[in-house]
């Protein structure tokens, strides 16, 4: 059944929150309401773990980005489903607790890099689905008529945040097509010329900038 923006809730595993460009863009994507993004206390500190032994970032930066998106997604942090965990059953026993969250919110995905780690059929019986940051973002672009304007918004105010590096569109493209940030066939749907147009027009007209 197709949702309609911001009636979908997924769970955004540390996986995509942990790469800077794909977690800044998933992040701005939930941002103009196309879904509602939830994570964890244990998510957080998956992501944050990560990012110390992958960029080695200050415990402090780490502490002022999940202070950023607590506050930016009030309603994002799941609590109460450790009860859950044990009757759970994955690959990998330590990913249960992001499958435990995400039944206790009630959502309809989980948005991951690593789909081995959760089967379709362990999956299945909960309503769930995990998806990978290309695929869904891809499915978001074209979910109604309306929502490639607002992915395009989306990607405007991503690009013009990144103000410190002064990244140009075509840097901007290039990371996204990169293949640590999982985003290639995204990046090949948004170089296609009536998507590139759309994104001309919305700057041209300062219409990106409207709530």
């Amino acid at each position: 059944m197709m949702h309609s923006p911001g009636s979908y809730t997924v769970i955004l595993d540390s996986s995509v929150l942990v790469p800077g460009f794909l977690s800044n863009f998933l992040l701005w994507m939930a941002d103009a309401d196309l879904f509602r993004v939830k994570w964890t206390d244990d998510i957080h500190q998956e992501w944050m773990r990560g990012r110390r032994e992958r960029y080695g970032h200050a415990q402090a930066v780490l502490d002022a980005r999940r202070k950023v998106m607590d506050e930016g997604f009030p309603d994002s942090l799941v609590t109460d489903y450790d009860s859950l965990v044990d009757g759970l059953s994955l690959p990998d026993k330590d990913d249960r607790h992001v499958l435990a969250a995400a039944i206790k919110c009630g959502a309809n995905a989980i948005v991951t890099s690593n789909l081995r780690h959760f089967p379709a059929h362990l999956l299945a019986p909960f309503n769930l689905a995990a998806i990978s940051q290309d695929d869904f973002v891809l499915d978001q672009i074209y979910l109604t008529t309306g929502t490639p304007q607002i992915v395009a918004t989306a990607i405007i105010r991503h690009k013009k945040s990144l103000s410190k590096t002064r990244t140009t569109w075509r840097q901007y493209f290039d990371t996204m097509g990169k293949p640590g940030v999982g985003l290639q066939k995204t990046h090949a749907e948004l170089m296609r010329t009536e998507f590139r147009t759309l994104i001309g027009e919305l700057l041209r007209t300062g219409d990106w900038k409207k709530e």
